[in-house]
């Protein structure tokens, strides 16, 4: 394939078909006009997705893209993944670090569209010079972990250039927010896109940057490259994700009284510090490392010993962690030791499974279990807040789905709790919340965010900056913050670099490297693939008024004091008309384009 030349006129596509076992490389798109990244996902889904078919149907395609400006700037590492989620059944996008952003660059792929299914357990092998589909049978039931050490000797060469992406056991037994493991540290984590791995009958995906990039030539290119390094490392602009990481984040929220503890039955608690940022570093943490083309080193790898035999014999285990985690894992367990967090999060991990979603499913189990609503012939285990020995045996089970509640579970935690009782203390907004009970606007937002993730529109920020309850004051703040996350997304770029990546910065970015129309049409274009998102979202099913705050959200006390029920009944229809009027304005120009 040689050296990839820069300023292509089209995307570069590679379409895999695993029913022929065959590859076809297409070229998709004004790459001049159009971005890369979410927008390019978007498009390839509208293109390529089987609208009526369910999720996990072998024709649905599972889509990986990069931005126009991957592997040119620092933190342009992260890659798209955009497929129909098993868990709503809706378009749905999960974003991932590690290698394969790079990877993907030196392979000379802006995209990768995976259709049908391998014909027996396999790896997929793709480079700019390869394609490979390996019978890899054996390692179906195997954990994330151990399916790691074995692809790694499959494909021993390129390890610098090379990504490496698995399943575990809950991607093969489907689900629904199962996770893809990447490149160990990293992960498209939430609404199940190990699931549709594990329907493809994909245990595994390599890919090989084995080709060379061509760099802008001229000093403009290298004297903005050199500033955004300085100012990413040299500055305090990303001080806190190198030092604590998000992890920093646990005792002053919980002096906020927002997190959220014991399934949200309490939002502050003195443990805080045991599981604390600080703890982790003082007692657990082993080292720091990164994403390919990140100087910063946010993933902070704490180190796991556990005593496995007499005459005190330990095994060593390396895992990462950071706020989402150790709330999962830790203040929404009532699991308060640093060590039985990470002992939660590595078998989490073995079982390719979604943390935030398995911490808080386990969660709602053990106060169901307490109220009587289930028995332990459901659980299996004994189920108690802080136990984690009991936690990590649950954690097996639900990635095995062993038995109708661990199935059910596996589905999600609303739907066991509308089979077995225990709605109102499900703690579910669009999919399990992630760690922020900071009010009114954060519930909102995850609630009816198009990924439904506290990274979509920063609800929990908008809590903290204004505590007057101004209705339309939020609404805009949520449509203005995910239209500069999409931008972002676009690129691909860390969501960590937001306050570096300005539109004005990102213009000038796409201009050295030759997209001075991107640049001029950037935010115009911006504005274009968000509705085209929410387009997607009510395409494939999506109706907002059917998604419902549970009562827990409505009993808890905040720094600002117990939740304003009519408030967030406001903003809730306030935001659902606002994306509705997004999806409707993107049907409307691709009418006008089609005549």
């Amino acid at each position: 394939m040689g050296k990839i030349p820069m300023n292509s006129e089209t995307f570069k596509v590679l379409m895999v078909d695993l029913d022929r076992q065959k590859g076809d490389l297409i070229d998709f798109g004004n790459a001049k006009e159009m971005l890369g990244g979410s927008g390019l996902g978007a498009a390839l889904y509208a293109a390529y997705s089987q609208p009526d078919l369910p999720a996990n149907h072998p024709d649905q395609p599972l889509i990986f893209a990069i931005g126009p400006l991957t592997a040119y700037f620092p933190l342009m590492s992260k890659v798209v993944l955009t497929f129909k989620s098993p868990y709503h059944e809706q378009f749905a996008e999960s974003h991932a670090g590690g290698r394969l952003a790079m990877a993907m660059r030196f392979a000379g792929y802006d995209g990768v569209v995976i259709r049908g299914i391998a014909k027996t357990p396999a790896c997929l092998i793709i480079g700019g010079r390869t394609l490979e589909i390996v019978d890899v049978h054996y390692l179906w039931g195997q954990d994330v972990l151990a399916t790691g050490k074995w692809l790694r000797r499959i494909h021993r060469s390129h390890s610098g250039h090379r990504s490496i992406l698995r399943i575990g056991p809950a991607g093969e037994k489907q689900v629904a927010f199962a996770g893809i493991n990447v490149d160990t540290y990293r992960h498209f984590g939430r609404l199940g896109g190990g699931a549709i791995m594990g329907a493809k009958n994909l245990k595994g995906i390599i890919v090989i940057g084995d080709t060379n990039l061509e760099l802008p030539r001229g000093k403009d290119y290298q004297k903005l490259y050199k500033t955004i390094y300085q100012e990413m490392t040299q500055s305090d602009v990303m001080r806190k994700y190198h030092d604590l990481g998000t992890a920093e984040n646990m005792i002053p929220l919980n002096e906020m009284h927002a997190v959220p503890w014991r399934n949200m039955q309490a939002t502050r608690d003195d443990a805080a510090a045991e599981i604390s940022g600080e703890k982790f570093a003082q007692e657990l943490l082993l080292r720091k490392t990164a994403c390919a083309g990140c100087p910063v080193g946010c993933i902070h790898v704490g180190l796991l010993r556990e005593n496995f035999a007499d005459d005190h014999e330990y095994l060593y285990r390396q895992v990462s962690y950071d706020h989402e985690p150790i709330f999962a894992a830790g203040s929404m367990l009532g699991v308060t030791r640093a060590g039985n967090v990470l002992m939660l999060l590595e078998e989490m991990e073995r079982q390719g499974i979604d943390v935030i979603s398995a911490g808080v499913g386990l969660a709602w189990a053990t106060e169901a279990l307490a109220g009587g609503v289930i028995a332990e012939k459901e659980t299996l285990v004994p189920l108690r807040f802080g136990n984690a020995e009991g936690y990590r045996q649950a954690v097996r089970h639900l990635g095995n789905r062993t038995n109708e509640f661990y199935y059910l579970l596996g589905q999600g935690t609303l739907t066991a709790a509308k089979a077995y009782g225990g709605e109102e203390f499900a703690c579910v907004l669009g999919q399990e919340m992630a760690g922020y009970a900071t009010g009114e606007a954060f519930f909102v937002s995850q609630a009816y965010g198009l990924r439904h993730s506290h990274l979509d529109s920063a609800g929990y920020s908008f809590d903290q900056k204004s505590p007057n309850k101004d209705l339309w004051a939020a609404v805009e703040f949520f449509l203005e913050e995910e239209r500069r996350r999409v931008q972002l997304t676009c690129m691909v770029s860390c969501l960590f670099a937001r306050n570096v990546y300005t539109q004005e910065r990102l213009q000038e970015c796409l201009s050295v490297v030759g997209r001075e129309q991107a640049a001029v049409s950037l935010p115009a274009q911006t504005k274009r693939v968000q509705a085209e998102r929410w387009r997607l979202k009510f395409a494939s099913g999506h109706d907002p008024t059917q998604i419902k705050i549970p009562k827990r959200f409505s009993e808890i006390t905040t720094w600002q004091g117990p939740i304003d029920q009519d408030f967030l009944n406001q903003l809730a229809h306030g935001y659902q008309e606002a994306v509705r009027e997004l999806a409707q304005s993107a049907e409307f120009q691709r009418s006008v384009q089609a005549r």
